[in-house]
């Protein structure tokens, strides 16, 4: 099949879609990319990007289209207006370079939802069918994330919403739990197709990798947390969770950045729990399981936010193929695959008070234990979301 896939994302940045792109490419079929230039994460555009550079590259074989847009920056609420706006109204412009005709326009919607824009143009042009995958809920994300409460801006965003999911044939799902609000928005249930985030194969068990050994010590009990420091993961909840077990040896050990690091640090700082933190930065992707070998648990947490309990945050496939225990403080869909699995042990989001009970609770058990629902974890993953068979599924929504 002829595939364009249309993301404001794409690698360098680092997305799962990447990994999912490039194994459709593998498996034969004729793959072409419009994208942003790359910036998510940096404070202006990763080194060789920028307004004045090329605006056409090859990776892996595949043709990537890379429209203008401002950069993120300090991620502030103007400055990701301008970078999502600036997108969603450049990168039309660039759909006329592409060189067509396709069998599928997929779309790859993290926020914002203004994706949809570019991807109408495209359908209306090479008279393709979209495929619209949701990971993240609008305008409802506008609320929980932004702070935007003006009825006005929402119900603008809700009507645009609907009218790209309308144009859509099917809208894809990353969680159940995102059917309600979408069959609430109009969308009919059979246009509604729930696909999970795959994770990349090199998420798996390993033994301890002797060279990663130098970040962990054996007399704590090792926790990581691996992903973004922001203020959607509640990272505040963790640091106080863990001053109601400082008498403990318990060590968090975060592989990550964000936002909301420094205000971390200083918290820590201020609360004495240095030695029960080790921020040790950002890796690629494909070290996160060697550093997960000498972990005793996988930590993901998230605010307190009905967008938040309705998604699947993707770490918790790529815990979960590691075959390790997960300690997961969170509401709704992720808690009730942890508890489903049998992999771990679940606290409200936000309750702090909890989730040091919780981190206690899994202390105590003996290894043999914890190791059985790494074990869990890893077989529920391989039962529901195995890449292969999601890969496959894809194939076969385009294909219908």
């Amino acid at each position: 099949m002829k595939i364009l896939l249309i993301s404001q994302y794409f690698y360098p940045e680092n997305f799962k879609i990447n990994d999912l792109i490039f194994s459709l490419k593998e498996r034969g079929h004729e793959i072409t990319v419009l994208t942003g230039k790359p910036n998510y994460s940096k404070t202006h555009f990763f080194e060789g990007y920028g307004w004045k550079s090329d605006d056409f590259e090859t990776i892996n074989d595949i043709p990537v289209y890379r429209a203008n847009l401002f950069s993120r920056r300090n991620g502030g609420a103007f400055r990701l207006f301008l970078n999502y706006i600036s997108f969603a109204f450049l990168a039309p412009l660039k759909v006329r370079k592409i060189k067509g005709p396709f069998d599928a326009i997929f779309v790859y919607q993290t926020s914002p939802v203004t994706v949809g824009i570019p991807a109408i143009f495209a359908k209306k042009l090479f008279k393709t069918p979209i495929y619209f995958w949701v990971q993240d809920l609008w305008p409802e994300s506008l609320t929980a994330a932004g702070g935007v409460n003006n009825k006005l801006v929402l119900g603008f965003f809700d009507s645009l919403t609907k009218w790209i999911y309308n144009q859509s044939k099917n809208v894809l799902i990353q969680s159940d739990g995102f059917r309600e609000y979408i069959l609430n928005q109009g969308i009919p249930n059979d246009k509604i197709i729930y696909y999970p985030n795959p994770t990349e194969d090199f998420y798996k068990p390993l033994q301890k990798v002797k060279e990663y050994q130098e970040f962990f010590q054996n007399e704590f009990f090792n926790i990581v947390f691996a992903g973004n420091i922001g203020e959607a993961q509640s990272f505040k909840t963790i640091i106080e969770a863990i001053n109601n077990v400082k008498e403990l040896p318990v060590k968090v050990i975060v592989l990550g950045d964000g936002r909301y690091k420094e205000t971390a640090l200083n918290l820590i700082k201020e609360k004495g729990l240095e030695s029960h933190f080790n921020f040790l930065g950002s890796f690629p992707p494909t070290e996160m399981p060697k550093f997960f070998s000498h972990a005793d648990a996988l930590l993901v947490s998230l605010k307190k936010e009905k967008i938040f309990s309705l998604t699947i945050p993707s770490k918790i496939q790529s815990y979960l193929a590691c075959g390790k225990p997960v300690i997961a403080c969170i509401d709704g869909e992720g808690a009730k695959i942890v508890n489903d699995a049998n992999c771990g042990v679940t606290s409200p989001a936000e309750d702090s008070l909890a989730l040091s009970k919780k981190i206690k609770e899994l202390m105590a058990l003996d290894k043999s234990k914890r190791s059985e629902m790494g074990n869990n974890g890893r077989a529920y993953y391989e039962k529901e979301f195995d890449r292969n068979n999601l890969l496959e599924k894809l194939e076969g929504i385009f294909k219908s």
